[in-house]
């Protein structure tokens, strides 16, 4: 269950324990304790749920942080019937999620996203999961929270660069989608945010996502949509925490789109112009990714752990126009390597 919520206090309430004898455990991020946390203690009973804090940054959503969590749950009376509350972007969702998930084979939990990020990708869907030696999302499991509730209220307290990294996945979902959705995102007016204009985009985006998720909730075919542009994507955020010049995860998607975009022009003969208008919107908006050539090998080394492939074959999502969505596309190295140079050339 999605909800876009005005009233977060009240909106909670239906989804607490029906015991209340049943504890309640907020999982939060060194940010989201301070900025988010006190709008949900205006609830009675949330006033003395337990908190669960660790350090923010997805280098953090990692197996010792996960440990951190079992701990404190099995230490403070945790069941299968009570409820974790992951408050915080997608680092935070995605580890609570798979928390929640394995601990005594899954307890009840729902997400509060407080980023655009979180509210657009990982709190909805199900997919839920860590890092693991030095791979995004290696481990992890499919488990649909009891509710996603989101609050534009929180999205007012996010830097430019972490409202940018959610607005990738937008623009992700309208290219796979839409064409007017596409042009609207495309021409949204980021120096002069407009909430309501934003809070009705997300609600096109999750109802995009919805629908694919309904129909595939374990990718196994068409939610492979959800992953165009994360092939590039992953690789590019995974070498920049390898090369201690960490990428916000929208970022490294945004240029996953371009690139995926272009490989989509080569193979597929999706319209060059949409590969020049997405283009162009990166690089208003998004700087550029710093990469050389001495980096191709192991830029294609990372594709070969995403976890779309198969028989040791990098599959890619592609587009031959924008919502004609093709999975299961393999390419060669070739072709990669040319995608790389192109964008090295913009």
């Amino acid at each position: 269950m999605i909800i876009i919520s005005e009233n977060i206090v009240a909106d909670i309430d239906s989804f607490l324990p029906k015991n209340e004898q049943e504890p309640i455990f907020i999982l939060t991020d060194t940010n989201t304790a301070i900025c988010c946390l006190p709008v949900l203690q205006k609830h009675p009973r949330l006033q003395n749920a337990h908190v669960i804090t660790i350090p923010s940054g997805d280098e953090n959503k990692n197996l010792n942080s996960l440990s951190e969590i079992w701990h404190y749950l099995s230490d403070n009376g945790a069941t299968r019937h009570s409820l974790l509350i992951n408050l915080g972007g997608g680092m935070i969702t995605d580890m609570g999620g798979f928390a929640a998930a394995t601990f005594k084979r899954g307890m009840n939990f729902i997400n509060i996203p407080t980023s655009l990020l979180g509210a657009i990708d990982a709190a909805t869907g199900g997919k839920t999961g860590i890092n693991y030696l030095g791979f995004k999302n290696e481990i992890g499991s499919f488990a649909s929270a009891k509710a996603v509730i989101v609050n534009s209220q929180f999205l007012t307290t996010l830097d430019t660069s972490n409202l940018l990294s959610g607005f990738a996945e937008m623009v992700k979902h309208a290219l796979i989608a839409d064409t007017d959705l596409l042009y609207k995102t495309l021409n949204f007016d980021l120096d002069n945010i407009d909430y309501k204009t934003l809070v009705e985009l997300i609600k096109a985006n999750l109802e995009i996502k919805a629908k694919i998720v309904a129909e595939d909730p374990h990718e196994l075919g068409m939610r492979k949509a959800l992953n165009f542009g994360h092939t590039f994507g992953h690789a590019f955020e995974t070498l920049s925490h390898k090369t201690n010049e960490p990428m916000l995860h929208g970022y490294a998607v945004m240029w996953g789109l371009v690139c995926e975009l272009y490989l989509s022009h080569i193979e597929l003969q999706l319209p060059q112009k949409i590969v020049t208008d997405v283009l162009y919107f990166a690089k208003e908006n998004y700087g550029i990714f710093p990469f050389s050539c001495k980096q191709y090998d192991d830029l294609f080394e990372l594709m070969k752990h995403d976890k779309k492939n198969e028989a040791q074959e990098i599959n890619f999502t592609l587009l031959s126009d924008i919502g004609q969505v093709k999975i299961n596309n393999k390419t060669t190295k070739n072709a990669i390597f040319e995608t790389l140079d192109w964008l090295q050339s913009m």
